[in-house]
């Protein structure tokens, strides 16, 4: 057993074996709040033991009339809620203002407020793509936000086999307890194949690691529950003649452990 998972339980996995994902968990849209369930609904496959989120050439747009720059987006969370229609009560706001178009039932799958977390994943993409996994405040409160982010990555980041600079830190939003610190740091993988990108949430810091290996430290991380965030993102505008690539993120496993 790895060191730092000595003396902690397996309180959590997903490791996507059945046919199906489990709704129990997972709910397969992306903020759907400012959109609507139908036109926020991911698409994705579970199979070959794992989960995988792609973008076909024709997937919609996300928020079509609203957001921008264009966005195309294939993700999971494993919570959602938002107040009624017309109110700007709503989890990740892109902008002030926001208001509710298609009002949510409150879901809560799993929602860890400390922990060591790891998946294990891969993924595909091209200049005008990126895949992330990352942790939320579930925002009932609205400073309830900050995020713990596991691993973001832009295709226009990658070295084709020698290297990728994977994005990690804390992202405030909303929390005034929470400081900004986030950095992509170059490291010598290859995003193509599985690698595990990890965090070691306390209620003093928060530790990221890629195949096990401490890449960086951030003071002060969120210390309330967050829902986790799965999703391939695709930037139409940036389009450098890769209409038609197919991003993804291959995911293996999603593994929680606590003390």
């Amino acid at each position: 057993m790895p060191e730092r998972l000595e003396g902690r339980r397996l309180v959590f996995e997903d490791d996507f074996d059945g046919a199906e994902l489990d709704s129990g968990v997972w709910l397969p849209h992306y903020l759907p709040a400012w959109s609507s369930r139908a036109e926020t609904a991911a698409t994705y496959e579970v199979r070959d033991s794992c989960l995988h989120l792609t973008i076909p050439p024709d997937q919609g747009l996300w928020c079509a009339e609203d957001h921008t720059p264009p966005l195309r987006v294939s993700g999971i969370q494993s919570g959602n809620f938002s107040g009624p229609v017309g109110s700007t009560v709503g989890q990740q706001p892109y902008r002030a203002g926001l208001t509710v178009r298609e009002e949510q039932e409150t879901f809560w799958g799993w929602t860890p407020d400390h922990g060591y977390i790891e998946l294990r994943a891969r993924a595909v993409v091209t200049p005008r793509s990126m895949v992330a996994f990352w942790m939320v405040g579930l925002e009932d409160r609205p400073q309830r936000s900050a995020e713990i982010c596991v691993a973001e990555v832009f295709g226009n980041a990658v070295r084709a086999g020698e290297s990728t600079a994977v994005g990690m830190g804390l992202h405030s939003f909303r929390d005034p307890d929470v400081d900004e610190d986030f950095e992509a740091v170059r490291l010598p993988i290859d995003v193509a194949e599985f690698h595990t990108y990890a965090v070691d949430w306390t209620a003093d810091r928060a530790a990221f690691l890629v195949d096990g290996r401490l890449v960086r430290t951030c003071s002060g991380p969120p210390s309330y529950p967050v829902q986790m965030m799965l999703a391939v993102f695709d930037f139409p505008a940036e389009s450098t003649g890769d209409a038609h690539a197919v991003p993804s993120l291959v995911v293996d496993y999603l593994r929680g452990y606590q003390r």
